[in-house]
């Protein structure tokens, strides 16, 4: 909660002395249905996307539990090893995203290019630095938890292994944020599909 107020009173500060380029009235927050509609056209998929991260890990667990205990404990430990770097990757997307929406909005062709560009060459950088550490520090990170035994190798093997793909998973990422600051939620939505649903379960149940 701290950080949101902190984060909001810095926002409103530069706002209201740094922003020449915008002045609000008090009449610019009267609700606008049409200005609500287009957000909630960007903004339903993405709400969407963020529930099927839940949606994804819950069909994953009751497929490993059909098989081990083991390999559920495992997983969940991996996945909160995963989270720091796609964390990284979703701030780097929500950062692409406003500044790519604002030069579309001034039908700036150049820079949106360079945005579709850098945004895809820092996520990539970030996320394969975050691969090469994973797989040199998979031992010992997933010893912070504890582990032992199976549980230990499953969670080693999850890591060396899934790893190898946070790059293309970045790359998504990034493309989301694109799709969503062009006004293409659907399209960002269909990508969260394919990529959290419709190509991963089918996978699991096969190797499972």
């Amino acid at each position: 909660m701290i950080g949101q107020i902190v984060s909001f009173t810095a926002a409103l500060i530069f706002h209201i002395r740094f922003n020449k380029a915008m002045r609000i009235s008090a009449r610019d927050f009267i609700p606008s249905p049409r200005i609500i509609g287009k957000i909630y056209a960007v903004v339903l998929p993405a709400i969407i996307s963020q529930a099927l991260i839940s949606v994804m890990t819950y069909g994953m667990n009751l497929i490993l539990h059909g098989i081990s205990e083991n390999m559920v404990t495992a997983y969940g430990l991996y996945y909160k090893i995963q989270q720091f770097l796609l964390f990284a990757a979703f701030g780097m997307r929500d950062a692409i995203t406003p500044i790519t929406a604002f030069s579309y909005g001034m039908r700036d062709d150049k820079r949106i290019k360079d945005c579709l560009k850098y945004g895809q060459l820092y996520t990539g950088a970030i996320m394969l630095t975050g691969c090469v550490v994973l797989e040199i520090f998979a031992v010992p990170f997933s010893e912070i938890f504890g582990l032992s035994g199976e549980t230990l190798t499953l969670c080693v093997s999850a890591v060396r292994v899934i790893s190898a793909g946070l790059v293309f998973v970045g790359i998504n990422i990034a493309f989301q944020g694109f799709f969503q600051a062009l006004g293409s939620g659907v399209a960002s939505l269909i990508i969260s599909v394919c990529r959290q649903l419709l190509f991963v379960f089918p996978i699991a149940i096969g190797f499972a």
